[in-house]
C-alpha cells in the first residue's frame, strides 16, 4: 500500500485497515517527517556519549543545567484526576485477552507495553493497536475457547508505553525512510483514541521508556505539543509517566521533568532496565563488574540511592514516584513456592511504600491484592508527593559497585534465561514466565551484557572458572539440552532454540557490546 511518500510494507490482515487509515498514516508521516533527523542525531549523541565513558572519563550531573536542579520554584502541571493515586500498576503485553483481565484486574492503571513486553513483528504491533482501540472505547470483547470476556464496570487507566528511540518499524515506510517505533507506536495511539479518551473522562497517557538524555525528552514534548495541535486538544491532555531506566538518565532526572514539565506526570524506577543501563555504560570499566544478577537487590547501595534520587526528585517538583516491577509471579499447584512468591512481592512493595513512592507494578492479577494492601495499609491518601527523602544524590553513590558472588550457577542462569527469553522473542512473546519469574527484554539483556562484560574483564569466578569463549560455549550447549529436554519436539519444531542460542552466542562473544539485542534481532527475523 502506497499514497503520497507513505507506503506499507506488512501484509495487511483483516482489521488492520482500520487501524492504518490514509488519515492516521498521514499523521504518523508528518510526524516523522518533523522529527525523524531530530531522532537520529539523538541517537547518534548516544554512541558519543558512550565513548566517552568507554574512555574512562567519569558520568556526572550535567553542568550546563545546574541552574534548572537549583531552581527551588518550578514544579509540573498536576496530574489529571484519575493519575492521583496510581497504587497499584499492571504491566504487560497487548494481546485482547491480557488487555481485558489486566483492565479487569482491580489495578489502578494498566500499562500496556508495546515495547519490552512486546515482540515488534508486524502482526504484534498492529494487532495490538486494534486491541487497544477496542479498549479505548471501551468496547472490547472476546470469545476464546468457549468463555467470554468482556470489560467490568469499573476498570483500570489505560497507560500506553511505545517503543524506544533506538527501534525502527521497518514495515512503514515514509519517503524512503523507516518511521520509528516510537512514533508509529504513539501516533496511531494518539491519533485513534486521544478524543475518544477524552471523552470518557480520561485522557492519552504515555509510559516512555529508555531515555538517556533530556534532550530525548524534549523530542517527546516537542511531538506532544504538535500532535495536540493537529488533533485540536488543548496543551496538557496527553500526559507522560517517564521511566528513569538508564543509568545516564538517572542523572538528568530533574531535567527530564523540566523538559515535559506541561505534560509529565510521574517518574518510574525500571530496576531491570537500570541494571542493563549500567552495565552497558560501564561496559569498560574493571571496577565496576556487578555480581550475579540475583545479588543485585533493590537494596545494594547504588540501587538504593538510585531509588531515594527519584522520589526526592519527583517530589521535590510536584510529581509522583512510581516503583517498580517484582519479577516473582503466583506458582500453580506449589503452595510452598506460590507463598515464597507472595512473601517475596509482598516485602519488595512494603520496602517501596515505606521509603515514599506512590504506587508500584505488578506482572500479574494475582498480585495485584498483595501489592493493594500493602499500600492500602502503609499509603493513606492517593500519593505520598508530601515525602521527600532527606540527602542529596551523589555520582559516587550512584554508580558505586557492590560486592558480591560471581558464579558458575550465575552464569548458568544467565545463560538458560537468555536462550529461553530470545527463544520466546522469536516466537512473539515478550513477556515469559521462566522458573516462576516474568522475564523480558530487560533482563535478558542484563543476562547478555553481564556475560559479555565477564568475558571482558576477565572474571574468574567464585569457584575457579576463567569466564572465556570456551566456558561460554560448553554452558550454552549444556542449556540447550536442558531446554531440549524440557520442552521436546518443540525444541526443533517451532522453538525457536538453536535461533536464539546463535543469537545469544555471536552477542556473547563479540569483541563490541551491541547497545540491544533486539536490534541486530529484528533485522535477522522481524524486519522483512
Amino acid at each position: 500500500m502506497t499514497n503520497d511518500g507513505i507506503e506499507v510494507r506488512g501484509a495487511l490482515q483483516p482489521g488492520y485497515e482500520s487501524i492504518l487509515t490514509p488519515a492516521a498514516l498521514a499523521f504518523v508521516a508528518q510526524l516523522h517527517r518533523m522529527y525523524e533527523p531530530t531522532r537520529r542525531s539523538l541517537l547518534n549523541a548516544r554512541e558519543h556519549h558512550q565513548a566517552w565513558y568507554d574512555a574512562g572519563n567519569a558520568i556526572d550531573f550535567p553542568p550546563e543545567t545546574s541552574a534548572i536542579r537549583a531552581d527551588p520554584l518550578w514544579k509540573v502541571r498536576p496530574a489529571p484526576a484519575d493519575l492521583q493515586d496510581r497504587r497499584v500498576e499492571i504491566t504487560g503485553p497487548c494481546d485482547r485477552k491480557m488487555v481485558i483481565n489486566a483492565l479487569n484486574s482491580g489495578a489502578k492503571c494498566f500499562m500496556a507495553c508495546l515495547e519490552d513486553a512486546s515482540a515488534p513483528t508486524w502482526d504484534v504491533m498492529v494487532q495490538g493497536q486494534i486491541n487497544l482501540r477496542d479498549a479505548a472505547a471501551g468496547t472490547i470483547t472476546l470469545e476464546d475457547k468457549g468463555k467470554s470476556y468482556k470489560l467490568n464496570d469499573e476498570t483500570a487507566v489505560l497507560i500506553c508505553r511505545p517503543r524506544g528511540w533506538h527501534l525502527d518499524e521497518a514495515h512503514l515506510i515514509v519517503d524512503g525512510e523507516r518511521v520509528s517505533g516510537a512514533i508509529f507506536d504513539f501516533g496511531l495511539y494518539a491519533f485513534h483514541n486521544a478524543r475518544a479518551l477524552v471523552a470518557r473522562g480520561t485522557g492519552p497517557y504515555f509510559y516512555l521508556p529508555k531515555m538517556e538524555h533530556y534532550l530525548e525528552a524534549r523530542l517527546w514534548n516537542n511531538i506532544f505539543v504538535t500532535a495536540q495541535s493537529m488533533l485540536d486538544l488543548p496543551i496538557g491532555t496527553i500526559r507522560a509517566t517517564c521511566l528513569i531506566e538508564t543509568l545516564p538518565g538517572a542523572f538528568m532526572a530533574e531535567e527530564i521533568l523540566y523538559e515535559l514539565r506541561e505534560h509529565i506526570v510521574a517518574l518510574n524506577c525500571g530496576r531491570w532496565d537500570y541494571i542493563f543501563s549500567y552495565i552497558k555504560t560501564f561496559r569498560n570499566d574493571k571496577s565496576r563488574v556487578l555480581p550475579d544478577r540475583v545479588a543485585v537487590a533493590m537494596t545494594v547501595p547504588f540501587m538504593a540511592e538510585y531509588v531515594r534520587h527519584v522520589i526526592r526528585t519527583c517530589h521535590k517538583r510536584g510529581a509522583h514516584a512510581m516503583g517498580g516491577m517484582s519479577a516473582f509471579i503466583p506458582v500453580k499447584d506449589d503452595e510452598a513456592a506460590n507463598a515464597k512468591a507472595f512473601a517475596a512481592v509482598r516485602a519488595d512493595k512494603e520496602r517501596e511504600a515505606s521509603l515514599g513512592h506512590d504506587g508500584t507494578w505488578v506482572a500479574h492479577p494475582g498480585l495485584v491484592p498483595v501489592a493493594r494492601e500493602v499500600f492500602d495499609r502503609l499509603m493513606p491518601g492517593p500519593n505520598q508527593l508530601h515525602v521527600i527523602p532527606e540527602g542529596t544524590a551523589s555520582a559516587e553513590a550512584l554508580t558505586a559497585a557492590p560486592a558480591g558472588p560471581k558464579t558458575l550457577a550465575g552464569l548458568t542462569n544467565n545463560i538458560n534465561v537468555g536462550l529461553g527469553y530470545i527463544a520466546a522473542w522469536l516466537r512473539g512473546q515478550g513477556a515469559v514466565p521462566l522458573h516462576n519469574l516474568m522475564e523480558d527484554a530487560a533482563t535478558a539483556e542484563i543476562s547478555r551484557t553481564q556475560l559479555w562484560q565477564w568475558r571482558t574483564a576477565g572474571v574468574v569466578l567464585d569457584s575457579g572458572e576463567a569466564v572465556d569463549a570456551e566456558l561460554i560455549e560448553r554452558v550454552t550447549d549444556e542449556q540447550l539440552d536442558v531446554w531440549k529436554a524440557q520442552v521436546g519436539d518443540n525444541f526443533f519444531a517451532t522453538g525457536k532454540y538453536l535461533e536464539a542460542a546463535d543469537i545469544f552466542r555471536t552477542l556473547v562473544l563479540a569483541d563490541r557490546l551491541e547497545a540491544f539485542l533486539t536490534l541486530p534481532a529484528y533485522e535477522r527475523y522481524f524486519a522483512r
